[in-house]
């Protein structure tokens, strides 16, 4: 298997493994021309997140988590067929597949601090209000 063009970094020094990516080749039914029907354009790229080691424990729980509905049996898989090459969709699976597994491993943000509203913000939005009121009731044509 030829070398892809450098190991695709999830977050920091946490790179997708070579060794655990499968990939899948089939006929494209994307860009291509009569080249379409000779070649096997589509790439389709699987990562097992069930068994893999390369992430730590944290990152794995929390993706399996937030890619359950995404999940085959532990299995997140990637289809790319929108270039005509076979290396340029690789490229586009790979870079797609990292960008997944860093979203799906981020930390969850951080809790909302309640805080409450200024008296005088409060105080100004119902003088406000009246005062809209006051202007609506002052165009009924009430002169019966």
């Amino acid at each position: 298997m030829e070398c892809m063009s450098g190991p695709y970094f999830i977050r920091g020094s946490v790179s997708l493994p070579e060794a655990e990516l499968m990939w899948r080749f089939s006929r494209s039914s994307g860009p291509g021309g009569q080249h379409v029907n000779t070649s096997d354009s589509q790439v389709e790229l699987r990562f097992d997140l069930g068994r893999t080691e390369a992430l730590p424990e944290v990152w794995k729980e929390r993706a399996l988590s937030r890619l359950a509905s995404r999940l085959v049996g532990g299995v997140v898989t990637v289809r790319a067929s929108e270039h005509r090459s076979q290396w340029r969709n690789r490229e586009t699976a790979a870079v797609r597949l990292a960008a997944l597994l860093a979203e799906a491993t981020a930390p969850p943000p951080a809790p909302r601090r309640a805080t409450r509203i200024p008296r005088g913000i409060n105080e100004r939005r119902l003088r406000e209000k009246k005062a809209r009121g006051e202007t609506k009731r002052g165009r009924t044509g009430r002169d019966w």
